[in-house]
């Protein structure tokens, strides 16, 4: 499990997720950032149990059970929703690739910019917004 989903799981109160700090844990290995293509954001979400593709005004969206896992804002942007913590450990391994606009800043949510992202923390990022969501369907 890469660093962003454990903290993506713990954050969603997965019972899987390994004890101990969020720094105990090695960092994921960062790529060569190349343009991630929205085919490839498709591909990753869709494979996710539950995720339904829909579009809006053109844009895709990706759903689970209805609540939104990530949604397109252009032709190089997507937003993706990530808890605050999660969040902030994303911006912070992975700046090229995520952002948190002020539009955003009191939303959990996070922008990847698709043109410089790192590839394998995109996927990283839809599967942890995916456990996200999915988290409300499991009892307290």
């Amino acid at each position: 499990m890469s660093i962003v989903n454990l903290a993506l799981s713990r954050s969603a109160g997965d019972p899987d997720a390994s004890p101990g700090t969020y720094d105990a844990y090695p960092e994921v290995a960062l790529r060569e950032p190349g343009l991630v293509e929205i085919d490839d954001v498709a591909r990753w979400a869709e494979a996710l149990t539950g995720v339904r593709r829909t579009t809006a005004a053109g844009l895709a969206q990706w759903r689970y059970h209805g609540r939104l896992v990530a949604r397109q804002l252009d032709d190089t942007h997507l937003v993706i929703r990530a808890d605050f913590d999660a969040r902030d450990l994303m911006v912070r391994q992975f700046p090229e690739t995520f952002s948190v606009p002020s539009r955003f800043t009191k939303h959990m949510m996070i922008v990847a910019d698709l043109a410089r992202a790192d590839a394998g923390a995109v996927e990283d990022a839809l599967e942890g917004a995916w456990r996200l969501q999915r988290s409300a369907d499991l009892p307290p």
